[in-house]
Parts: C-alpha cells; structure tokens; sequence
C-alpha cells in the first residue's frame, strides 16, 4: 500500500474488494453496501451529533443524481 494514497483511493480499494469478495460469496452488492452504510453512521455518530449525520446523509441523498448539478454550480 503506498504511504501516500488519498482518502477516496483507501476507500475505493476496500470498497472493491468488499463487494468482489460478497460476489464470490453469492451475496449481492446491495447486502454490502447496506451493510457499510450502517458501518459508517456507527462511526460517524462516534464524534458527530445525530443531527450532523442526518444533515450529512441528506446532502448524499439529495445529490446523488449523476445527471444533476449540484444547486452552487454555475452553467
């Protein structure tokens, strides 16, 4: 592992390999994913209030469209 990956390379790599290993497993990804959505609340309620993360949570899921921009971008 090289010394200076980004936070996104980490979690790419990990992300991957979860959902490469569910797979081989006969799981789906939607077992995964779920599973590392809560995961993540876990930790996040570790150092930030419900209401942060819920605000956090908000934001990904107001956001999610790949086809729309976010609401500061400008044309």
């Amino acid at each position: 592992m090289e010394a200076n990956m980004s936070a996104t390379e980490i979690a790419t790599r990990h992300f991957t390999a979860a959902i490469a290993e569910a797979e081989a497993a006969g799981q789906g990804a939607d077992g995964v994913c779920r599973a590392l959505l809560g995961l993540i609340v876990s930790k996040y309620l570790e150092s930030r209030s419900v209401a942060d993360v819920q605000s956090e949570l908000r934001f990904v899921a107001d956001n999610c469209d790949p086809d729309t921009d976010f609401t500061f971008m400008r044309p």
